[in-house]
């Protein structure tokens, strides 16, 4: 059987660097098909998608909503031509009942031990209208190694540097950020995966730098040391969202090879200010999440926060404006009060200003967003502050011998 597996292209985030990661949630989806299933997988995002191919099945990875309508037009092309067309992935969670209307079958919840069901429905002409997972959890160790045989990996470069692969050693997350959509997605249990699973899937990837995509990290303090303990030999280098803010844990993260952390910065506390001030001192840099938009936020004390950002030497920085995304508290408090101003879901980037804001207009919001990206790199390009970061993880590869090459043509 043919299976054509499809990533939507989308919209990228205004100002940010354009370079594009593998995508994790397609090669993760493609460890659980059935072995008699000939997959191909196509990014639109590094590639075109021939509309005239044979394919016996379609599928559609959905990750952002940003791409859902993209995602649309592409299945009622394939749908014409009498190709039946299944959806799957975090935007399709988020846009269910709207994609429904496009698609023969819709696939809610985390696939692992149910993809045999789904293709002998396929083959005996008995594909369900929606097949229903959610919270309806697989166990934990059935998570295996994703499929990332899938990729065309010379894509995936930036100005010839090859980009970080993608894994993840956890699922769920014990917090309820305000506009976050993991509780809904993945509940608010933190579920581990096995350590020799984790380092095994971690072994078996041909690139020694890592982006480990877990929600957060820092949930389970016991579990994150031996985490970054059985990680220690392998020398990989590697990103991740916030690591726990111990002495202990930070040590171990930096012997474990951690280079960055994505951290979320919401104001210009003293804590914050620490925060950064010991990532730094383990040798971890800091690429800042700032988000804009919320109901306190003045122009004056966005300005204040960038002037914040620059005084504390943040290594790089990402401004997004607040969005009202589906099945988060968000959404709930912005509709309720009639603020929402677009519902044009490619509008939906993290770029744009989508609702009304408390004490700003939204063009003025825009304008400041647009104000926070050109300030904090009006010094330093974000290329060079990509540089910096480079060369620092260059620098740790040569410590422990594990520098290579890997410029691509």
């Amino acid at each position: 059987m043919k299976f054509k597996l499809i990533y939507p292209k989308w919209e990228k985030l205004d100002r940010q660097t354009p370079f594009i990661l593998p995508p994790h949630g397609p090669v993760v989806f493609g460890a659980t098909l059935p072995d008699y299933v000939d997959v191909e997988f196509i990014d639109e995002n590094v590639q075109p998608i021939d509309f005239d191919q044979a394919a016996d099945f379609i599928g559609i990875s959905v990750m952002l909503t940003a791409q859902i309508k993209r995602g649309w037009e592409i299945a009622d092309i394939f749908r014409k031509k009498g190709i039946k067309v299944i959806f799957g992935g975090i935007a399709t969670m988020l846009h269910a009942e709207e994609t429904q209307g496009h698609a023969d079958a819709v696939f809610l919840g985390e696939a692992e031990g149910r993809m045999e069901q789904v293709f002998a429905d396929f083959k005996a002409g008995k594909l369900q209208k929606v097949y229903n997972y959610m919270q309806d959890f697989p166990p934990i160790e059935n998570v295996g190694t994703a499929r990332r045989s899938i990729l065309n990996r010379e894509m995936y470069n930036y100005r010839g540097v090859q980009m970080v692969d993608l894994v993840h050693a956890s699922r769920g997350c014990r917090f309820n950020c305000y506009p976050c959509c993991v509780n809904f997605l993945g509940g608010r249990s933190f579920r581990p995966r096995p350590f020799d699973k984790v380092i095994a899937e971690m072994a078996s990837i041909d690139n020694n730098r890592l982006f480990i995509v877990d929600n957060s990290l820092a949930q389970d303090k016991e579990w994150e040391m031996g985490l970054f303990k059985e990680m220690i030999p392998l020398k990989k280098k590697w990103c991740c969202h916030p690591i726990e803010d111990d002495d202990k844990v930070l040590d171990l993260a930096a012997q474990a090879g951690a280079w960055f952390v994505y951290q979320a910065i919401f104001d210009s506390s003293d804590f914050i200010r620490d925060r950064i001030k010991r990532y730094h001192d383990y040798g971890i840099a800091v690429e800042g999440s700032i988000l804009l938009g919320l109901d306190y936020h003045t122009e004056d004390y966005i300005k204040k926060l960038v002037d914040f950002l620059l005084e504390v030497e943040l290594d790089m920085a990402e401004f997004t404006v607040l969005t009202p995304f589906p099945h988060t508290r968000t959404f709930d408090d912005m509709h309720n009060a009639k603020r929402i101003i677009s519902n044009d879901w490619n509008d939906y980037t993290c770029g744009k200003v989508v609702f009304q804001p408390k004490l700003l207009t939204p063009e003025e919001l825009q304008s400041l967003y647009y104000y926070a990206w050109e300030k904090f790199y009006e010094e330093e390009p974000q290329t060079y502050k990509m540089f910096k970061l480079l060369k620092n993880v260059m620098e740790k590869e040569k410590l422990d011998g594990t520098f290579k090459q890997r410029v691509r043509q």
